[in-house]
This record gives structure tokens, sequence and C-alpha cells, in this order.
């Protein structure tokens, strides 16, 4: 799915279909499928963005960062240089649901607006990216 708050341009969930919190507890045909649909996404993201790499996150319970309790693989594409410090993106995807603390990014040529700086997008703009993407499938 598209994201309400997307992190870069193309910054996209995948779920389970069932929803749990946990890895751990999808059975192995939802794992795969899980895993597999990421591989479709990824080569979606590179036709669209030409991307040169990702970033492939799992924040796999609360304690990990995991803000909603449905497990969700987040697809980010990356560039070369996009940031001052290629772990930076682990920040930017700890920071991701919306907080009301300032975070300093510290970033160069990868511009993440400050938290109180980004919108929820309509249901308008999402349904067209994903309409975009379903062409590229």
């Amino acid at each position: 799915m598209v994201n309400l708050r997307p992190i870069v341009p193309g910054h996209i969930l995948v779920c389970s279909t069932r929803v749990i919190p946990l890895l751990s507890e999808l059975n192995d045909d939802e794992y795969d499928d899980l895993w597999k649909t990421v591989r479709v996404v990824q080569r979606v993201l590179k036709v669209k963005y030409n991307c040169d790499a990702f970033n492939v996150a799992v924040q796999d319970g609360t304690h990990a960062g995991q803000s909603v309790p449905h497990v969700h693989v987040h697809i980010l594409p990356r560039f070369s240089g996009d940031l001052e410090r290629n772990d930076d993106i682990y920040d930017e995807l700890e920071a991701w649901a919306p907080r009301d603390e300032k975070k300093s990014m510290g970033m160069s040529k990868f511009d993440v607006p400050e938290d109180s700086e980004r919108r929820d997008r309509t249901l308008q703009e999402m349904a067209a990216e994903s309409a975009m993407y379903k062409t590229l499938i």
C-alpha cells in the first residue's frame, strides 16, 4: 500500500493480509507471500524511480518501534549519496509515525521534512499513486 506519510517518494508498505502484530505469527504461506510481494514492489519502484538500492525494514513489535500492530514491511527507494550517513534512514523510520518532539535530521541531499511539516496525503493522492504503480506491474 502507498504510505499516508511517506519518508521519501516511493515509500511503500507491504502488509500481511491477516492482521497480526509479529512476523513469527505468520504461517509459512503468508510469510512466503509477504516476501515475494516485497520483491515485486522493489521491481516496480526500480522502474519508476530508477533507484540504486532499497532499505527494506520491518519493525517487528512495539519495542522495535512498530507503531501499527500489523505486520508490515517498509520499502524505501535509495540513491547514491542521498544521506550523509547511510544508517540515518533508521532514525527516519523510528520517527516515521507522527511524533510531538522535533528531531534534527542532519541530512544532505535526502530532504526529509520535520513531522510538523509533513502532511497526511488525501485518499485521492494515495489512490493515484497506487494506480500508477499498478500500471508498472
